[in-house]
Parts: structure tokens; sequence; C-alpha cells
């Protein structure tokens, strides 16, 4: 299928691995690498972006060792050139990418009145900027194929957080901006949805522990207590919820932020 020929994808044809791929950035690790595997699994052609790029061929050796498809691609999620091209390439070697899932993020938490004004913009550039602008280059080729999914990672810290004023507020930004996607892309049968992970193992949460001066065991006992079902999340975890939303059984569901955080929320 070129990019050159409109096509009204059917859920069928959409589910093909022949008919689409998927971009998940922040793949080198972490949620990302679980994101890509799983999608990989499921039959996507998966381009594996990030800085990152010994940590993304991992995660491309890891795919292909069990059938998967997957290729890396380095990309800053927060350069608008960087973007444009990583997105052009994807579509070149991969077919268009009706699948996007903007998972790339940093924390740089600290107290509000200590935070650098360098902590508050890396973080909105990398979760916010990287965000708009990934997803601004890829819609055109779903407007255009008239099937598409955006999947969008939020977190619990949107509902506020102690010490991550900005990642809180990035996170709570990136839910506006997806019910904003999914208002302005519906009539073209693209879908954006964002999957707020509650505590989940990764590198990631065990820089929190490191911030609050506790062991990691500690801290994931505590998490764990604090939720309905006296566990934490796993990377998988956040995978299976971002796979249904890149589904095509999906369709009806947009607009939507799924709180996978082991009991209520929201």
């Amino acid at each position: 299928m070129s990019q050159s020929t409109p096509v009204q994808s059917t859920p069928a044809q959409a589910g093909s691995p022949h008919a689409r791929s998927a971009i998940v950035t922040g793949a080198a690790k972490g949620l990302g690498r679980a994101i890509a595997r799983e999608l990989a699994s499921r039959g996507e052609r998966v381009a594996l972006c990030d800085v990152d790029i010994d940590g993304a061929a991992d995660t491309e050796q890891l795919i292909r060792e069990t059938g998967g498809h997957a290729e890396v691609f380095g990309c800053d999620v927060s350069d608008e050139p960087s973007v444009q091209a990583v997105v052009a390439a994807v579509a070149e070697r991969l077919g268009p990418p009706l699948i996007l899932v903007n998972n790339a993020g940093v924390l740089r938490d600290d107290l509000l009145f200590k935070m650098p004004v360098d902590n508050w913009d890396t973080v909105m550039n990398v979760h916010l900027r990287g965000a708009f602008l990934m997803s601004r280059a890829a819609q055109g080729y779903m407007v255009e194929h008239g099937w598409g999914r955006i999947i969008n990672l939020s977190s619990t810290s949107a509902l506020g957080n102690a010490g991550q004023a900005n990642y809180a507020a990035a996170k709570a930004g990136i839910q506006g901006f997806t019910k904003t996607l999914a208002l302005e892309l519906g009539r073209f049968g693209v879908t954006a949805n964002a999957v707020a992970p509650g505590f989940t193992v990764t590198d990631m949460t065990r820089a929190v522990a490191d911030r609050l001066g506790i062991g990691f065991d500690e801290l994931v006992a505590r998490e764990a207590a604090a939720t309905a079902v006296h566990r934490v999340g796993t990377p998988e975890d956040i995978a299976h919820a971002v796979a249904f939303f890149a589904s095509p059984h999906s369709g009806f569901v947009s607009g939507q932020v799924l709180y996978v955080a082991g009991g209520p929320r929201g």
C-alpha cells in the first residue's frame, strides 16, 4: 500500500501486518520496549524510535528472536526536523505509519521552589512537544488511508504528585491533547486515546526511589499496598492496554483516558 494511493481501510485490512506499520517512541527500554514487543507479536511492523540507539537495537533483537519485524530509527521527538525525517523514513521503509504510540519520556523531579527552568523545559519538550510533533507528522498518513490509531502515554501523576510539577503538568496536558485529537481526527477514521499507568516497575520508577531516599523494594511494597489489587504494575500490563487501543476492535473508543493503575483513579 503506497502513500500515494489513498485507501479507505476496513478493520480487516488495517489488522493485517501487510497493511500498516507502528511507531513506538521511547522504545529502547521499559514501557516502550514492552509495547513494541506486544505490537510486534500481533503482526505489526514496528519502528523503534529513540535517542538511545543501542537500547533500541536490543529491543529490535528481542523482537526478531520471536519472529517479529522491527527496525531502529534514531529520533529526538522534541526536534521538528528529526521527527519529520524519521516519520518519512518509516513510511518509506515499513509502510505508512497507521499506529503511533507516543511513549517517550523523561523525569526531572524536584520540588517547585528548587526546580530549574531547564528541568521544566526538558520534560515539557519531550512529553508534550514530542507528542505534538509526532502526531502532526503521522496523522497525514492516517487521514490519507482512512484509518489510524494514536495512543499517548499519560500517568496517574496527571492527578498531582509532589516533586513532579513538570511531569504532572505534562501528563495532564497529554490528556487534553488526546481528547482534542479525537475530536479533530475522528471523522477521518482516526482514534486517539491515552493510557495512564500507575506505579510500574521500570528504570524510571527506580529513579523515583533514589529521589525519595528509600530502597526500591520498600517503595514497591508501599505502592502495592495502596492499590486495590495489592500489586504494582509491570510493563506488560501497560502494553496490553496500548495494544487494545491500537487494534481494529477499538474503533468506537476515542478520546478516552484509561488508568492502568490497579484500582479506580481519575
